[in-house]
């Protein structure tokens, strides 16, 4: 298999490599950001994972160097406004929501100390309320108010304490300064849902949510849902997602599980959903399953495309196993994960969490991975 690696992380140091994001400079050069997390890991003060190293190409993805490291930056996001590269997303696993600013291009960032200069929503001391929690979700811009999805891990439980919340804040804005931004209601995920639609589900939650405007103008946050059976505790509830409606600019949620519930393609793992205005399709770069008998799990990456946020069709594979293993082998040791992408002209670039090639497991990323996907609008369909 061909791709561009931004970093290998040799397993026996028991440190793996997560959240990428991938954003396009105004100059031309493309920077990237991805964390580490694992046992063997650099933890903080209080023992937690928190950073976040730098990357930038000036040659299209083709090579790329090492800029920085960011300490106490965690699942973050990439985004560009008004001429500056901002960085957003956790101090540490379960930490506060912190925003960073750059003005040349990555190489230097603010530091957010308090709440004039990035420190936006404090968390609780070690694993204390609130824990605030995200990936590498987008950004959105709409209606002169910049959005972003996060989600309050309170009380701490995978996954069913997950509560989603949305942060927003005017466009032209300093987005540095807590005071200009505004967090929603924090919306928990109830079980009886699971029960009245999938009965036997006996624990489940959203996270990693997207913000996503839809062809009327309403605002979503749609999010990855996880559940699993009594029976035999895996993980089964395969390609559902949630659509949380983003209601009063920003400031409530509300979800309605009658219609909330939505088939979506790899909706049980991290995607990232963004709108082609021109083709007039939401896509999604994603692990959908497709084989219910060898799920797969993260073992294929694909894009899909919607006209509607609702109804999701195969558009092309993008990356999967070639190792020759059988399914059920290769789903435990390869993943195409936590996908971060842009569109870039006719191209889409995208940034893989990868595990591949010595992994101890699919989860467990030893690589990050650059790919291009080029003229991807032929492969829409009608």
């Amino acid at each position: 298999m061909e791709f561009v690696e931004l970093r290998v992380q040799d397993p026996a140091t028991k440190t793996y490599l997560g959240s990428p994001s991938i954003v396009r400079l105004p100059n031309g050069d493309l920077l990237a950001t991805h964390d580490y997390f694992g046992p063997g890991c650099p933890v903080n003060h209080e023992g937690e994972e928190h950073l976040t190293s730098v990357y930038r190409s000036c040659d299209d993805g083709r090579t790329w160097r090492s800029v920085t490291h960011i300490a106490n930056a965690f699942w973050s996001s990439l985004f560009m406004l008004g001429g500056a590269v901002y960085l957003i997303g956790a101090t540490q696993q379960y930490g506060s929501i912190v925003i960073r600013r750059s003005e040349d291009g990555g190489n230097t960032w603010t530091h957010p100390a308090d709440s004039r200069s990035g420190l936006l929503f404090r968390g609780g001391p070690r694993r204390a309320a609130p824990n605030y929690h995200c990936a590498p979700v987008p950004v959105l811009v709409s209606s002169g108010r910049i959005y972003r999805a996060f989600e309050d891990n309170t009380p701490l439980g995978w996954p069913a304490g997950f509560q989603a919340c949305v942060i927003s804040a005017e466009v032209g804005a300093d987005l540095l300064d807590a005071s200009n931004w505004r967090m929603s209601n924090k919306l928990g995920f109830d079980l009886g849902w699971l029960a009245e639609r999938w009965d036997g589900y006996a624990e489940g939650g959203w996270l990693e949510g997207n913000v996503v405007e839809d062809r009327d103008g309403q605002l979503w946050d749609v999010l990855r849902v996880n559940a699993r059976t009594a029976s035999d505790g895996g993980w089964t509830l395969w390609n559902v997602a949630a659509m949380v409606r983003i209601g009063e600019s920003g400031a409530r949620l509300s979800f309605d599980p009658s219609g909330g519930f939505i088939d979506l393609p790899g909706g049980h793992s991290k995607f990232t959903i963004r709108y082609d205005a021109r083709s007039e399709r939401y896509i999604t770069l994603s692990n959908g399953v497709h084989d219910l008998d060898h799920p797969g799990l993260r073992s294929v990456l694909s894009m899909y495309a919607s006209a509607n946020l609702r109804n999701w069709s195969h558009c092309r594979t993008l990356l999967a196993d070639d190792s020759g293993d059988p399914p059920e082998l290769a789903a435990q040791r390869t993943g195409f994960q936590y996908v971060d992408w842009q569109f870039d002209g006719e191209d889409i670039l995208y940034l893989v969490r990868t595990a591949y090639g010595g992994a101890h497991n699919y989860h467990d990323a030893n690589r990050i991975t650059f790919h291009r996907l080029a003229d991807y609008r032929r492969w829409l369909g009608g």
